[in-house]
Parts: C-alpha cells; sequence; structure tokens
C-alpha cells in the first residue's frame, strides 16, 4: 500500500495585520526622516524577528520613557499607551509618535465615554498585557479586570444597572463569549460595546483556522510566545479539532518528530508575524516531503490605516522643503 500524501493547507488571512503594518511601517519610516536613533516604547509589536530587524536599522527599544533621552523621538506601540504615558513624554520634551492601532484606541474611546456617564466598566482581558494596561489607563477608577471566565464570580460592581463590557482586541472570540455569557448571568442588565471589540484580524485568523483544524494531524502556528493573538491560534486550533498544535518563532524550531506521524499539516501566524517567516516554514516542511500546500482562504481582508498624524506633517513638511 503506499503511504497518504503529504499536504499542507495554508490559512489565508494570515499573518501582517493592518494595525501591525501600520506600526512596523511608522517605525521605519522614522527612521528615514529623523535618522537613528529612534526610541520605541516597549517592542512596536509582539514578534522577535520584527524587533530584532529594526534594532539592526537603528530602533533602540526600551520599557519606559524616562529611558529616552530628553528632546528624542519616541514610538509608543501598536498596543496603545494610558493618558499618563503621553504626559510623562511632554514633560521630558519627547516627540511622540503615537502608532497605537485604530482599533485599540476606538476601545479607548470607549472606555473614557462610559466612564463619563458613570458605569463600571468590565474590561475582559489578561492580567499585565500591554494593551490591557494602556486601556485601563483611560479611566482606573471604572474599570475592572476580568481575566476569564474564573474571575466572574469574584466581580463586584456599584450599580447592577450601570455595567458594560469592554474586550483586549486580540483574545479567542470562543472564551470572550463565554466569559460574557457568565457575567450576563451575574449581571442581567450587563450593556455590550457598541461594535465588537475583538479586532476583525484576530477574529478571521481564528475563522480560517477552526476551518482546517479537523483536518489537520499538526497546525503549526508561527508567532511569539508573548503575542497573544498568535497563542490564541494554538488554543483555538486544538479546540476545533487539530491532533496537535505548536508555537513557533523559526522554522528551526519545528522538531521532526512532531512531523514524523503526520500526513497533513496546517500552516497559519498571529497577526505581528511577516510572511517570510511562513515561507520558511513551508520551505521546512519540502524537506520533509510535504509538497503539496494548498491555500485555505475564508476571507478577503482590504483594511488599511494611515500612518499616525505628527509622522505624516513632517513627511510632508520634508518633501515640500
Amino acid at each position: 500500500m503506499s503511504k497518504p500524501a503529504k499536504r499542507v493547507l495554508l490559512a489565508k488571512p494570515r499573518g501582517y495585520c493592518a494595525g501591525v503594518d501600520r506600526a512596523v511601517v511608522t517605525v521605519e519610516k522614522a527612521l528615514e526622516l529623523y535618522g537613528p536613533p529612534v526610541y520605541v516604547r516597549k517592542q512596536i509589536v509582539h514578534n522577535k524577528h520584527v524587533v530584532s530587524t529594526l534594532e539592526s536599522k537603528g530602533a533602540v527599544f526600551v520599557e519606559e520613557n524616562e529611558e529616552v533621552p530628553p528632546g528624542s523621538i519616541v514610538v509608543f506601540s501598536a498596543h496603545g499607551v494610558a493618558p499618563v504615558v503621553h504626559e510623562e513624554a511632554r514633560e521630558r520634551g519627547l516627540k511622540a509618535i503615537d502608532a497605537t492601532c485604530p482599533l485599540v484606541t476606538k476601545v479607548h474611546a470607549e472606555a473614557r465615554r462610559f466612564a463619563a456617564a458613570d458605569y463600571d466598566i468590565l474590561l475582559i482581558g489578561h492580567d499585565g498585557h500591554e494593551e490591557v494596561i494602556g486601556t485601563t489607563g483611560e479611566a482606573p477608577d471604572h474599570i475592572k479586570l476580568v481575566d476569564g471566565v474564573a474571575d466572574v464570580d469574584s466581580v463586584e460592581v456599584r450599580d447592577p444597572e450601570k455595567v458594560v463590557w469592554l474586550s483586549q482586541t486580540t483574545l479567542s472570540v470562543d472564551e470572550t463569549m463565554d466569559t460574557v455569557s457568565a457575567l450576563k448571568r451575574r449581571f442581567p442588565l450587563l450593556q455590550a460595546p457598541p461594535s465588537d471589540d475583538i479586532c476583525y484580524a484576530t477574529q478571521n485568523r481564528q475563522q480560517v483556522v477552526k476551518q482546517i483544524a479537523e483536518e489537520c494531524d499538526l497546525v503549526l502556528v508561527v508567532g511569539s510566545t508573548n503575542s497573544s493573538n498568535s497563542v490564541r491560534l494554538v488554543e483555538v486550533a486544538l479546540q476545533a479539532g487539530a491532533a496537535a498544535s505548536h508555537l513557533v518563532d523559526y522554522a528551526s524550531e519545528i522538531e521532526d518528530a512532531w512531523l514524523d506521524a503526520a500526513t497533513t499539516v496546517g500552516v497559519t501566524s498571529g497577526a505581528s508575524v511577516p510572511d517570510d517567516l511562513v515561507q520558511g516554514v513551508l520551505d521546512r516542511l519540502a524537506e520533509h516531503g510535504f509538497t503539496d500546500v494548498t491555500e485555505i482562504e475564508s476571507v478577503k481582508e482590504k483594511l488599511t490605516f494611515s500612518l499616525p498624524r505628527e509622522l505624516v506633517k513632517d513627511m510632508k513638511a520634508a518633501a515640500a522643503s
């Protein structure tokens, strides 16, 4: 009997979303316009390869504004920052370029609006994640973090008739809705945000993985361990029926033992992953006989975001001079 053909189901959409592309290009354009060094507060996006590539071009990554020399250029990451971070930058005389993803900015605006109306805001997200820290900073007296269903029973609010939920943009859609359902059982008048907080790219990448997972002996997710949306893709693959799933930054991290018993391998990547890393994984799989690659597309993505206003203004001025 002949052996089953080895094949790859390549998920699409995968990789860079509009917010990540905007943030990375922001740093690249800032380096071209102002020259190095350009300081970046936190990782611009959660991907090891992207950060090291930008470092090689002259970007300097720091944890806080106080590490940036007064008067320097600083870029705020795609995950968003609290208002106090903007204030700290002004106090140090920094030229701040805000690369926050517009979808995160939308959640910040929702937090401010509901806080102004004196709601208790239940923010569904992961404790310590940069996006959660930034959103909480918009209305710290009104926001209570709910880190999954396990936190629901301990939530206390001032008025159960004035409660709304918001969420981190990069969560698992299914797990978020499980948390929302549990919150609604406790607070029947819980309001939802006016539009879905979980970003389109996170949802789309999870949806196509759900489509292919049941056919896969293994799903490889290209992404870094501090990338929330990448970690969620591994979880979604397993929940949707994949026999196994692993997160890798590079093709070199793929273990031969993972491939030995596999005939169908799914491949996807998190929203902060450049596609050349995915190509490296496909090349590695081809070396093991996985040469039949079929791209499975669930939805076409067309959204793009303009660059930060501060940067565009200076680019236009430079072009005119």
